[in-house]
């Protein structure tokens, strides 16, 4: 084949590289819709997830698994960066080798002296010079696009990570539902639950918005090893349910709401993940949390004097009909993200099927006799 012609079907294959590029930064960073390229979740999901997914596994402590995962969402970021600019450079590599008169390599030279405006080489043909500015421009926006998304990604995740952090005081760490419960009675807060409820009203549809948008912060973990954004929303529908199902009278009605908004949030995000879930479930379908576990959470509450409207045998029914609901959606998240593995949250199958009980501070109270009957932490971890 005539070199001319190598040359002109490289200029097409290069524009075809560069318009798919440009699609894949639209998509990622200026399009609002749940809508991500199949680039980015190659790089993202697949190569970088996948290494950090490997590296963590070589080692059986969760705080150092933690620490690994912690680096993946922001590696993915700096990974897709890398790959647009780099698929750039060789798509206007290949446009402008019909235009000089050098080899290809020197083509790839020219344009990413153009694409990072070094200005170092240079043909001074009318083509090679359209398609030098047009390098010139894709590498500067890309970059300042690429700028102007963290502000609005680093936004969202501290939005976010500010109720997953107050709930620590509420549910403990790692979430947990009847937890939630039973702190309120204890401090005889019962009263402030309609407020909780209705703020993750709110912050679930944010998530569902930001997460839908910007994927990533999907995979960003929280500052905390135990704390998840996942595992905490959860928990805050365990125990909306849980109130729902065993004092049907006295629960506020924003627990009803948040549980809607709730699984309306996992279903959005769990399209972008490509993870299935059944839109319509029965009240009787199976679910994988056990009675055995479901009277765990009971036994919490009714020890510190919960009021229960229904016995815990009436209950259950009513709690598996407000779960089927969400239950197979977070667990399939929390697993996909590697989540810290709380009560009630399911099983992790890269942790080695470890559960972690929830963070409890000691209660000690001034003048109790018994305030010094449980040892004193040496720091706050976890039991596992």
């Amino acid at each position: 084949m005539d070199i001319a012609a190598v040359r002109w079907i490289a200029f097409v294959a290069g524009l075809a590289i560069v318009f798919g590029t440009a699609g894949s930064v639209m998509r990622n960073l200026m399009v609002p819709r749940a809508r991500t390229s199949r680039l980015s979740v190659l790089v993202g999901r697949k190569i970088v997830a996948g290494f950090f997914r490997f590296l963590s596994n070589r080692f059986k402590e969760y705080e150092t698994k933690d620490q690994i995962l912690a680096l993946s969402a922001p590696s993915a970021l700096l990974a897709t960066l890398l790959a647009w600019i780099g698929l750039f450079l060789i798509g206007y590599g290949l446009m402008l080798w019909p235009f000089t008169r050098g080899t290809l390599l020197g083509a790839m030279r020219e344009s990413g002296s153009s694409m990072f405006t070094l200005g170092v080489f240079s043909t001074a043909r009318a083509g090679a010079t359209v398609i030098n500015y047009l390098a010139a421009v894709t590498g500067l926006v890309v970059v300042a696009l690429q700028i102007g998304y963290l502000p609005t990604l680093y936004s969202a995740f501290n939005r976010r990570e500010t109720l997953v952090t107050l709930l620590q005081s509420r549910a403990g760490a790692p979430a947990w539902g009847p937890e939630i419960l039973a702190r309120a009675q204890l401090v005889n807060l019962t009263d402030s639950l309609h407020g909780l409820y209705a703020d993750w009203e709110h912050w679930a549809a944010d998530v569902a918005e930001s997460h839908s948008n910007y994927p990533v912060l999907i995979w960003f973990r929280s500052p905390h090893a135990l704390r998840s954004w996942v595992v905490a929303l959860l928990a805050v529908m365990d125990s909306a349910a849980l109130y729902q199902a065993i004092s049907p009278e006295a629960a506020p009605a924003e627990s009803r709401l948040v549980i809607r908004m709730g699984f309306t949030c996992l279903r959005n995000i769990a399209e972008v993940m490509s993870i299935p879930y059944d839109p319509d479930p029965f009240p009787d379908d199976p679910i994988q949390l056990t009675f055995d576990e479901y009277m765990d959470g009971v036994n919490r509450i009714q020890g510190i004097g919960f009021e229960t409207e229904r016995t815990p045998e009436e209950a259950w029914a009513h709690f598996r009909g407000w779960r089927v609901n969400y239950e197979a959606t977070a667990y399939a998240i929390a697993d996909m993200v590697s989540a810290p593995p709380g009560p009630w949250s399911g099983q992790r199958s890269r942790l080695g099927g470890i559960t972690i009980e929830p963070q409890r501070p000691a209660d000690r109270r001034a003048n109790d006799p018994g305030a010094k009957s449980e040892p004193k932490a040496k720091r706050f971890g976890w039991k596992v």
